[in-house]
């Protein structure tokens, strides 16, 4: 499998994505808002799009479809529940589907739900596993729940499922928030030396080369991640001295949710 992160270089700091098969040159694009940056590269690789996978519906996500349509005739897949808000869609997406891409590349879909309720996630089937995470999980950071989304869906799509992936598995977000949400990390749980040094490696990065984490680095520096900190609480009781002093992980990640949309 072959990784292609496209920079789109918009207000929204979105990151595209095409997933190729080395074998025949086929790929899949994701979330391809930036449709003539994502024909370019596939162009310069030599690559066939044949599928669109959008994550979920929202514009900035679904934006550059039409066009790659128009000039490939690749097929559009999302979660089942998404139809009715996605143009064009010939496949609906449920919890376990595999997508092919050529002879050799395999993604799994994930039900998950959160940042809206018809969100999927994309998990390659490899050695070095990859998720393709639209807007469910930034590096160092959560997707909000401001249009369409749930928190406490977020939250068990985060206990229930990514916190259970393997520690391995590289995260390739839909946006470019990582330096923000270091802050936030840090504003959180300011001894947290690994947010520390990772602010320090990718403050000011190229996003044209961004950093890519892994689910075990994640588990370091991503607050969300890290509902039973002391200073994670600690912190959070001082905005919210209602909480009880060993608050339950869910009541953690809540409130981290709430504050994270005013911060």
């Amino acid at each position: 499998m072959i990784v292609r992160q496209i920079w789109t270089a918009n207000s929204y700091r979105n990151f595209n994505y095409l997933v190729a098969c080395p074998d025949t040159g086929e790929a899949l694009a994701i979330d391809p808002l930036d449709h003539e940056k994502c024909l370019r590269a596939a162009k310069t690789e030599g690559w066939t799009i044949t599928q669109i996978v959008n994550t979920h519906e929202h514009r900035d996500h679904t934006g550059g479809n039409e066009a790659l349509v128009r000039a490939t005739g690749a097929k559009i897949l999302a979660h089942r529940n998404a139809k009715d808000r996605i143009a064009g869609m010939t496949r609906g997406l449920a919890a376990g589907d595999v997508i092919k891409v050529g002879r050799s590349v395999e993604l799994e879909a994930l039900d998950t739900p959160g940042h809206t309720m018809s969100h999927v996630c994309l998990l390659s089937h490899a050695d070095q596993p990859a998720l393709f995470c639209g807007d469910t999980l930034f590096n160092a950071g959560a997707g909000n729940c401001h249009n369409g989304g749930h928190p406490e869906e977020l939250y068990a799509t985060f206990a229930n499922q990514l916190a259970k992936l393997p520690q391995k598995t590289l995260v390739y977000p839909g946006h470019d928030y990582i330096e923000n949400n270091l802050k936030f990390t840090l504003d959180r749980e300011p001894d947290n030396a690994h947010a520390k040094a990772m602010l320090g490696r990718v403050a000011g990065q190229d996003p044209n080369h961004p950093c890519v984490t892994t689910l075990d680095v994640e588990g370091d520096i991503n607050t969300f991640f890290r509902l039973r900190s002391p200073s994670v609480i600690a912190r959070l009781r001082e905005v919210f001295p209602e909480l009880p002093e060993a608050p339950d992980a869910r009541t953690v990640f809540l409130k981290l949710r709430e504050l994270r949309n005013t911060w």
